[in-house]
């Protein structure tokens, strides 16, 4: 038995390390900021495309984040066969001067373009013909069709040149481009083929890369030019290809691809640019500066890294850490090590602990919520309306969900989910139960009655689709609010305990609150779980690929490591499953297949409203507590917040959100800090963020140091509040630890009035002590006079974003330093010390692996 244990211990430990240690460095992105709608753009297409106008939704205040990107004036796109053949349109990010060929629409040179990442292997379903998607040209002195070139590929006219890329520093690649050392298939942002539909529009959800993401480009990099430094510009460049060819006649072959390379000299004098301005990625906190640590809640994830850069030129330096709630009320309970934790709980309120003896005091910061964002284009079946085939390709923009829907999902109850457990009309054994269930979401005819437009529609109903839900690993309170949703549910209650729904679909057994039921033994909890589980301990060599090797649910259905890279991940619909086995490799293994086909994506996750504003998701419709479909927007947040309850710290309950257009996983975030074990500099200084965070960090806008998109600014009353918590920090009185924002040994003290108390009311903005009328556009004046500190407006820089390695090659610094830390849970002995974080530039950190939920039987086992 220790031997399993030290095997499960290791199999644990390695999976969760080699998986998400290449996940440290994301958590520093500059946050999302309220689209800049005064800085969108609309320019004119020329010649065949001149009845063509291009609209850029944001072009200033940008950083790691989606920017829309559509198009009116067009000529429906036509195929041959699968691949896109004329009319459609093509977007890439460019560095660079303007090359002087267009004057009345200056532009970079085609050799600064990030474009040209196509498959190379893999490409039976691929709509591209190996030129449209690739910089390769073929050379003519004087061309005479698009796709040829004048100045690449003289050195052997019969065949295929390439247009070179240049980075930003490195060296130019003038070969195999496709491969090149700068970016790739997954991780470049280029848009190979967008559809313009029946009525001549288009649209597409366009991900902006800073210099971290894409360092070859460069764009937000400070650059001194004549004395003066600011942020890198870039350009965002939009090629259409049409239906004539050079000489303004149709192409003759209509049987065949036609349109050529992008970047081709042909097809570039059709290029349409617009100047992108950035936030800069390097940080503006005075070196040397003392830091203040906070930690806690993803939901206040992108406010707070906005608040930063408004406080940084202060002085004022405030670090951030994302953890898990749970995890940071265990922190800041047990020895107030945090300072600051972000939470939506209080102190003592999960179970088995208890609150520590001395003061704690709450102050409302944030008001945003959990939410489903997704990724889906409709792909009509055969037989469709018209009306529907004049949809092909465009964007589902608004889907209905229940909790009994999102419980199938989450509990992996589709047919499926448990890849190759149904093959046909064979059942493994164990999987008898999954015979006769849907095959996805969008088969389900529960989910068909909600949204009738999937009856027409085709989904590739496998893992990487409708299955199962992009979900993040680890405790949080966000699981919690939507395990709690459910369970609060009478149909997804009865569901879980093994009622067939009303068309006869059963969950997975291994999710069953029937302990009768579950293969365990032990009845799934719902209301009492902070994670989600993978709990079918499925596995099998996946039908059809001809492997060696078994996945398993973890395979299938892998975790991101929080909810910022869920979003990310569904925007490009990339669902991280590696489906593809490369019997080829060194050892054999299966290979991801990059992001799925345009025209056909369909991927859906949980993630916060922030992180789905921020890459520009469709976010679901939920039933709240009174029956009625809810999307997340700044109205219905505000509306949910009326509903908090409890004494000190005011939740909202799933439960409770029965208002109308009240949505139901809206929550509130708190700061939290044990002011007996700060210093009196420590407590002036949070003071000071608190001040900021009421006042102008409750003011909605693209600048940095406001409150960005995903969130709704706080009611007077919970502005109040905080203003007297800032004040209970200044004012305190009491025995305190004098070891800064770190913990100490201090004991109880008296806090100002309003500071750890309050009542329901009051803290949703309702008529308790102190409340007020909500606004929804509060002053930019703070509302306690703080210093200097809250005077200060935002700076326009953004914090330094290190690169995502899932997309990004790390740096070797980065590298070494994850490596090293991964390393140290083990220097101890063969007991893995949980959770494991990394430091970052710029003062935060990130969990790297956190306290891992296994599934019961396996708990047992490691018990000493």
């Amino acid at each position: 038995m220790n031997r399993l244990r030290r095997l499960l211990l290791r199999v644990v430990a390695g999976t969760a390390v080699g998986a998400l240690a290449g996940f440290a460095v994301a958590q520093s992105a500059p946050p999302a900021t309220a689209a800049d709608t005064g800085s969108a753009v609309t320019v004119s297409g020329r010649g065949e495309f001149k009845d063509m106008k291009f609209t850029v939704g944001q072009t200033t205040h940008l950083t790691s984040q989606a920017i829309t990107v559509s198009w009116t004036g067009g000529t429906p796109t036509t195929f041959a066969g699968t691949l896109f053949n004329t009319d459609f349109v093509q977007i890439m990010q460019c560095w660079g001067d303007d090359d002087g060929t267009v004057p009345s629409n200056p532009g970079p040179p085609r050799t600064q373009c990030q474009y040209g990442a196509s498959p190379t292997t893999g490409r039976g379903s691929w709509p591209g013909n190996d030129y449209d998607d690739t910089r390769q040209v073929f050379y003519s002195a004087e061309p005479t069709n698009y796709g040829q070139d004048e100045r690449y590929g003289a050195t052997n006219p019969n065949a295929p040149g390439e247009v070179p890329f240049k980075p930003v520093s490195g060296a130019t690649i003038t070969s195999n481009t496709q491969n090149n050392p700068y970016f790739s298939r997954n991780t470049t942002n280029e848009v190979d083929f967008a559809r313009t539909g029946a009525d001549g529009r288009g649209t597409e959800n366009f991900e902006v890369q800073t210099a971290n993401e894409a360092p070859h480009l460069g764009c937000g990099e400070p650059v001194r030019t004549n004395g003066v430094t600011r942020p890198r510009s870039c350009w965002l460049v939009i090629v259409p290809q049409g239906h004539l060819d050079l000489d303004g006649k149709p192409y003759a072959d209509h049987s065949q691809v036609n349109a050529g390379s992008p970047v081709s000299s042909t097809n570039w004098k059709n290029r349409v640019a617009i100047p992108l301005d950035f936030n800069s990625v390097g940080t503006n906190c005075a070196l040397g500066a003392k830091e203040r640590p906070t930690t806690g809640s993803e939901l206040a994830a992108d406010a707070m890294t906005s608040w930063q850069t408004a406080l940084c030129p202060t002085g004022k330096v405030y670090g951030y850490t994302e953890l898990g709630e749970p995890d940071t009320r265990a922190r800041l309970g047990n020895d107030g090590s945090s300072g600051l934790a972000f939470t939506t709980r209080a102190l003592g309120a999960d179970a088995g602990t208890t609150a520590p003896g001395d003061s704690t005091v709450y102050a409302p910061t944030a008001l945003s919520g959990t939410v489903i964002g997704f990724t889906i284009e409709r792909r009509p079946k055969a037989g469709a309306s018209t009306a529907t085939q004049r949809l092909a390709g465009s964007k589902v923009t608004s889907i209905d969900l229940n909790p009994r829907l999102v419980a199938k999902l989450l509990t992996e109850s589709y047919r499926n989910s448990p890849w190759g457990a149904v093959v046909g009309s064979t059942a493994a054994k164990g999987y008898g139960w999954a015979k006769n269930n849907p095959a996805g979401l969008a088969s389900d005819p529960e989910f068909i009655a909600l949204n009738p437009q999937f009856a027409e529609l085709s989904v590739a109903e496998t893992p990487a689709t409708d299955t199962d839900l992009l979900t993040s690993l680890g405790h949080s309170d966000s699981a919690r609010a939507v395990w709690q949703w459910i369970a609060a549910d009478k149909d997804a209650r009865n569901f879980l305990a093994g009622v067939s729904d009303d068309w006869g679909m059963r969950v997975n057994p291994y999710f069953s609150t029937n302990a009768d039921l579950n293969p365990t033994g032990f009845a799934f909890t719902p209301a009492d779980t902070d994670t989600y589980p993978k709990s079918d301990p499925w596995c099998t060599i996946p039908p059809g690929t001809g492997a060696t090797e078994k996945q398993c649910m973890i395979d299938f259905h892998p975790y991101v490591p929080d909810m910022h890279a869920g979003a990310l991940h569904t925007l490009r619909a990339d669902s991280l499953w590696k489906a593809n086995w490369d019997p080829l490799s060194s050892p054999p293994a299966f290979k991801t297949p990059g992001p799925q086909t345009v025209g056909s994506r369909f991927m859906i996750t949980i993630t916060d409203a922030a992180s789905a504003a921020r890459y520009g998701l469709q976010t679901a419709r939920l039933r709240n507590a009174a029956g009625e479909f809810v999307a997340p927007t700044t109205a219905s947040l505000t509306t949910a917040a009326k509903s908090a309850s409890g004494k000190g710290v005011a939740e909202i309950s799933p439960s409770n959100v029965k208002a109308k257009g009240a949505f139901p996983l809206a929550q509130l975030v708190y700061a939290a800090l044990r002011p007996a074990k700060l210093e009196a500099g420590a407590r002036k200084d949070y003071a000071a963020l608190l001040t900021y965070a009421a006042g102008s960090g409750q003011v909605s806008g693209a600048d940095p140091g406001r409150l960005p998109a995903g969130y709704a600014p706080l009611s007077k009353a919970l502005r109040t509040r905080t203003a007297h918590a800032a004040a209970a920090l200044l004012h305190y009185t009491g025995p305190s630890s004098g070891k800064g924002g770190s913990a100490g040994t201090g004991g109880s003290g008296t806090v100002g009035t309003g500071a750890s108390s309050g009542s329901a009311g009051a803290a949703a903005g309702g008529t308790g002590a102190g409340a007020g009328g909500a606004s929804a556009t509060p002053s930019a004046q703070a509302s306690y006079g703080g210093g200097k500190a809250v005077q200060t407006t935002a700076a326009g820089r953004t914090p330094a974003d290190p690169a995502n390695p899932l997309r990004y090659a790390v740096p070797v610094g980065a590298a070494l330093g994850a490596a090293a830390g991964a390393g140290a849970p083990f220097a101890g002995g063969n007991r893995l010390r949980l959770p494991l974080r990394v430091p970052l530039p710029g003062g935060r950190t990130v969990t790297v692996v956190p306290r891992l939920a296994l599934p019961q039987r396996l708990r047992r086992l490691l018990r000493p």
